[in-house]
């Protein structure tokens, strides 16, 4: 029982590390599939020949975009292109975002689908009429008047099949993610038809992915309030459909997000399948009447942008998407971990820095849990008090451990201490502290920010190491051994913590505890260094709580 408040200490450290929610992973149902306009979808795709297959392994990026005709858009936020041969968005980079902190690489995102890294957005119209002709990925699109996409000026292109039936998309675009489409069909024949309205998203690949428990990277989608994510493996191996009345889809990266908001108060299926390259997709599952002499028209919204809480937000409440702020995984501790984003936030506005903010929120954080850490480090000093007693007690009655257990609560009662009323405030602190992990992992705000010294990226791992004594040896060290200063810091600052904890009686025991902040060093040392800093002043912050509750306490129970 005397080492229980250390556990409790080790526990929540390991929670930052290798716990990931009570996942709840939402429930999947498939739907029965009505009439046959996946198929459709999947042939207007154009699945790729082998040799296309192979034209993607090699086909650079600047030549891929110059095999069509291409419509230029941009504001000041991104720039790129839409092309002509099949109206497909595959071609964007971030303006404001570069690939690394040293280069002056832009962020690209999408890309055209004959190279290996195609990711791309097209839209449309289709049909179970098998002998009418639909817009597909081979169809050559026509500009009517301006021929460049700006927040200012939107584009229109049109295509006539030879049934008389001219397609139509008029492609706008706001000043920072958004692009919407009001998509046409007008009928000058005395013919009906039936059409259903149609978005996608393609991607040939699975990218660069962390492929760590608190981040979702992948497909994912929230259809009637319900969350869905799905990572690539899981949709190589069975595909997901569902029927909904509302919500939005897309692919998910740690930092952007590419999406589709289908027509409003319209119920439509949505995919997530892989058939060579993954597809999310949305079909309306109500036909649209094209009647003689007349047309039709639907409006979807599609945002590619990178995931600012601000701006996502944004979009939620502006336009009205169900659950859109979701695309930033927040994680099932939601109602603590975004509130903390917010805190923040307003201290990095306050201070300049996002490295001082963090700080600043720890501090916060620490107020906060005063009473119950005081309470914890009370029970703690008490505990180290009694641990000559405990020492000779096992001594005594080493051969006999019924007495030994009569007789350490016998002392536990006299000295009115209970051994286990400093792990539950430790417990209750635990999600806080990972809600606060979770936020500084998967927010973009982070991304690039500098702090004070040698941190350039408070995103990236520290880059130093102590095995070239933080840089003052000349010579660079293997990947493996870059354990950087802050990481170092932390490792010293759980040792010094664990020693004002009352010492395990066990040998084993001690053993593995005084192992513990190395192995949390080596462990934490890959890790952002915003996270390491963060932990190591929460460290600082508890035991300079800790000494003096400790120190208190000792002299009021030897007076």
């Amino acid at each position: 029982m005397d080492s229980k408040n250390t556990i409790a200490a080790i526990a929540l450290s390991s929670a930052v590390i290798v716990l990931y929610s009570l996942f709840f992973v939402p429930e999947q149902k498939n739907t029965q599939q009505n009439l046959i306009e996946k198929e459709k979808i999947e042939q207007n795709s154009d699945a790729p020949s082998l040799e296309q297959k192979e034209a993607q392994i090699t086909i650079p990026r600047d030549d891929a975009l110059k095999q069509s005709e291409r419509i230029q858009f941009e504001n000041k936020n991104i720039i790129g292109s839409i092309s002509l041969k099949g109206a497909s968005i595959d071609d964007l980079t971030f303006k404001n975002y570069k690939v690394t902190l040293d280069s002056e690489q832009r962020v690209t995102l999408l890309g055209p689908r004959n190279i290996k890294e195609g990711y791309l957005i097209d839209s449309g119209f289709v049909t179970s009429d098998k002998n009418i002709d639909v817009p597909n990925s081979n169809t050559i699109w026509t500009i009517e008047g301006n021929n460049k996409l700006t927040d200012r000026s939107p584009i229109k292109i049109s295509w006539t099949n030879e049934q008389g039936l001219k397609f139509e998309k008029i492609i706008s675009l706001d000043d920072k993610y958004l692009f919407t489409i009001k998509q046409k069909i007008i009928n000058e024949s005395d013919n009906k038809y039936d059409f259903y309205s149609y978005g996608q998203i393609i991607r040939n690949e699975i990218p660069e992915i962390i492929d760590f428990l608190i981040l979702h990277e992948g497909l994912i989608a929230t259809l009637d309030d319900e969350l869905v994510e799905e990572d690539y493996d899981d949709i190589q191996e069975k595909k997901f459909t569902k029927v909904a009345n509302k919500g939005w889809l897309g692919i998910s990266d740690k930092y952007w997000i590419t999406s589709l908001i289908p027509p409003k108060d319209k119920e439509f299926k949505t995919t997530f399948d892989y058939k060579n390259k993954f597809r999310a997709n949305f079909i309306s599952t109500d036909p649209l009447a094209l009647n003689e002499k007349s047309s039709i028209e639907e409006e979807l919204q599609i945002i590619v942008a990178a995931k600012r809480v601000d701006v996502i937000d944004g979009y939620a409440e502006k336009l009205n998407i169900d659950k859109f702020d979701l695309v930033i995984d927040w994680g099932f501790l939601y109602f603590i971990t975004k509130p903390l984003f917010y805190g923040i936030d307003y201290f990095f506005k306050l201070l300049g820095n996002y490295g001082l903010a963090i700080i600043a929120i720890t501090i916060c954080i620490r107020l906060v849990f005063f009473p119950l850490a005081n309470f914890s480090f009370k029970s703690m000093a008490k505990m180290k008090v009694l641990q000559p007693e405990m020492v000779r007690l096992k001594e005594l009655h080493k051969n006999d451990k019924m007495k030994l257990q009569q007789e350490m609560m016998a002392l536990y009662k006299k000295e009115k201490v209970n051994p286990m009323s400093g792990c539950l405030p430790i417990l209750v602190q635990i999600p806080v502290f990972f809600a606060l992990y979770k936020v500084l992992f998967v927010t973009i705000e982070m991304r690039q920010m500098p702090f004070y010294g040698w941190i350039h990226d408070l995103s990236e791992r520290d880059p130093t190491s102590i095995f070239n004594i933080f840089g003052l040896l000349p010579y660079d060290v293997p990947s493996f051994l870059v354990i950087g200063a802050w990481p170092v810091a932390m490792g010293v600052s759980m040792w010094v913590q664990q020693k004002l904890n009352p010492a395990p009686t066990d040998p084993m025991q001690a053993k593995i505890f005084a192992f513990f902040p190395l192995f949390l060093t080596v462990i934490l040392a890959p890790f952002p260094s915003g996270l390491v800093i963060y932990w190591t002043v929460n460290n600082i912050l508890t035991m300079a709580q800790q000494v003096f509750i400790m120190r208190r306490t000792t002299v009021k129970t030897t007076t």
